[in-house]
């Protein structure tokens, strides 16, 4: 039970709300002489928001937890942070929030809490150093007081860092695996894949004891882990395969201004340096003709690129997409600082004007934007308007047949042909029939959905984008179909209600969400959802889907309702040759508990057969909860000694 310390929880109060002047970034930063204005905070200025104003540091956490027990803590008490770092094997975590009032609330809901019998503290925490002027400061600092033999070896270090060629660099910074073999790197997409199975499978049996004998079983039969994985599928293609690239404007490796290209490295790592994307092997031909034309272009105007450090200066970045049936899209982004209106629109004009009939005519770009990326003055993550200068609105391109138009905002998988294996291993794993639906959450523009579209009775798209939906309607409609649907939204509003209004014999809901995965709302609506019995899971980073696969296998709880689903299938489809990124495809099933006991699984692992003779002489005492449709062995000492064994083995 949390409860508040009374007296302590008073007496902090008041001392909190008497330094109340603490709280202004001015207070709060000008420390050791590193001001607000200048000095490795200087990024905290005028009303641009960045969350590390309103950050706090909550001490004293139990041990164990999570960063979802904590943002769920969190949540509870009506406390929604904008961000969380927790620390392994620490008992403290920085929070932020998106403002002052937020943040406040926070530290007085939670300092003097008590957790897991641990009684909370919250103080203020200071922003993170900007990482460039940070390195910078260490450097000189390092220069002025160094000895003499640490500064030789770091002089000789720096030396032989300058003696790699920058393309071998930007190499190594955007496609790691560049120089391995492809059959090396499936088999090391197909190694992580398979840890990443060993981890469920380790999770499902300490979060569903109702499972263990089935993964006993499971782990004998598929080499330690909860499902077959299936071999990799590769990219039909391994060079030039991206549809879409963002490139970055900065301050060349090589000291050109105004480049176009990758950075070497990431900012919070203390590099700014920018390098062309010419010899790359992962982005096309057409995208390095555009960037080659755009470079050329900045470098007449007088305006400067864009700096993280000073936040002065206009272009930002370069947003390039392109289709296999040779259509090509740029998405430009300028900072406009204080520019009038007229000298931004004649800026449009002159890009009109070179890409149209100029020199950047041979960059063949058939769709040009313009965005005016300025300053965050808010928390807000919507998608900035595009201001279409010429040609059409849209590129198109083709999938499986298939004709899709695609608009700056909408997602479409970045390898094509790679992405036609991933939605044909879909189909063939969805087992549907002309009686099915088929729910589509995060469809982007409605690809896969519009592939299964002729073999189902219904389909039905959730899209968070509004261009991405109205992409996806108008795809549905330039192929034919008639009986597919989509609904703008989050997923975590709006699915809960489609799901309910579905009345089918036969539903099965296909998931692409974006890295972080779906939404606790969604998953608990998959799980109230008893007449939805498959699921198949389509993730770009399983790692970090590993909760939501959890979650959907956990034992039936007051917060999780409906019976649990099960892992019955995996295999991985690289989609982004050489990097170690791949897409990871899981089918699960709702789970059927008359499987858990039975002779087969008494007999197929003899080492067990105490625990396993228990467990069957147990048999009729294990309890159906008719309402949940939840088992539950009776004897806890049998379950225990077979979470020890399982734990084991």
């Amino acid at each position: 039970m949390d409860s508040p310390c009374g007296a302590d929880r008073a007496e902090w109060t008041d001392g909190w709300m008497s330094a109340l002047w603490l709280l202004t970034p001015a207070a709060l930063f000008i420390t050791e002489g590193e001001g607000a204005a200048g000095g490795v905070y200087r990024y905290i200025k005028g009303d641009l928001f960045t969350s590390e104003i309103f950050k706090v540091e909550i001490q004293n956490l139990p041990k164990y937890i999570g960063f979802n027990d904590l943002k769920k803590f969190l949540n509870k008490h009506g406390i929604n942070p904008h961000k969380i770092k927790l620390f392994s094997k620490q008992m403290f975590a920085f929070v932020t929030f998106k403002n002052q009032e937020e943040r406040d609330k926070a530290m007085k809901a939670v300092h003097g809490m008590q957790w897991k019998s641990k009684v909370l503290s919250v103080r203020l925490a200071k922003p993170k150093a900007d990482p460039i002027l940070k390195k910078r400061k260490q450097e000189e600092e390092a220069e002025g007081g160094q000895p003499g033999a640490k500064r030789a070896a770091g002089s000789q270090e720096g030396e032989e860092d300058e003696e790699e060629p920058l393309n071998i660099q930007i190499a190594n910074a955007v496609t790691p695996l560049w120089n391995v073999p492809y059959e090396e790197q499936l088999k090391r997409k197909e190694k992580e894949v398979e840890g990443v199975l060993q981890k469920l499978t380790r999770e499902i049996g300490n979060n569903n004891k109702a499972m263990l004998p089935w993964l006993f079983v499971q782990k004998e039969k598929y080499n330690k882990i909860c499902c077959p994985l299936e071999a990799i599928r590769p990219s039909p293609v391994q060079t030039e395969y991206r549809n879409k690239c963002e490139f970055v404007i900065g301050v060349g490796a090589d000291g050109e201004d105004k480049t176009v290209g990758f950075r070497l490295g990431k900012y919070k790592g203390g590099s700014c340096a920018v390098v062309s994307p010419s010899e790359t092997t992962h982005v096309s031909s057409e995208a390095k003709r555009v960037v080659q034309g755009f470079q050329q272009f900045i470098r007449t105007t007088p305006y400067a690129v864009y700096s993280p450090e000073t936040y002065e200066g206009h272009w930002r970045q370069l947003t390039v997409r392109t289709s296999r049936i040779k259509q090509t899209m740029a998405i430009v982004f300028f900072n406009p600082q204080k520019l009038q209106e007229e000298e931004i629109e004649e800026l449009k004009q002159n890009l009109r004007q070179y890409f149209t009939e100029g020199e950047g005519k041979e960059s063949a770009i058939t769709s040009l934007y313009f965005v005016r990326m300025g300053q965050r003055t808010s928390a807000g993550t919507e998608d900035l308007p595009c201001e279409h200068v010429t040609g059409e609105e849209w590129i198109h391109e083709e999938l499986l047949g298939l004709k899709f138009r695609i608009s700056p905002h909408s997602f479409f998988q970045t390898n094509t042909p790679a992405a036609e294996v991933l939605y044909s291993a879909v189909g063939e794993w969805a087992q549907l029939d002309q009686d099915s639906t088929v729910l589509d959450v995060c469809c982007g523009t409605g690809t896969i959905g519009i592939s299964l579209a002729k073999r189902v009775k219904k389909v039905i798209g959730i899209e968070l984008c509004q261009e991405a939906v109205d992409d996806a309607k108008a795809n549905a409609e330039a192929n034919g179909l008639t009986n597919v649907e989509f609904h703008c939204g989050k997923a975590e509003d709006v699915f809960p209600t489609v799901l309910n209004a579905v009345v089918s014999p036969n539903v099965t809901a296909i998931v692409d969400p974006p890295r972080a995965g779906l939404h606790s709302k969604v998953i608990l609506a998959i799980r109230r959802a008893e007449h939805l019995k498959r699921l198949i899971y389509v993730a770009c980073n399983a790692k970090a889907a590993m909760n939501n696969f959890i979650d959907l296998c956990r034992a039936v709880s007051n917060r999780v309702r409906g019976a649990p689903f099960r892992p019955v299938r995996a295999m991985a489809v690289d989609l982004f040759p050489q990097t170690m990124h791949c897409e990871t495809i899981l089918l699960f099933e709702r789970v059927d508990y008359t499987w858990i006991l039975t002779p087969a699984a008494y007999s197929v692992l003899p080492t067990c057969h105490d625990i396993f003779t228990l467990l069957v002489l147990s048999w009729n005492h294990l309890k159906l909860d008719a309402g949940v449709t939840h088992a539950m062995v009776s004897i806890e000492q049998t379950t225990a000694d077979l979470q020890l064994l399982f734990n084991q083995t």
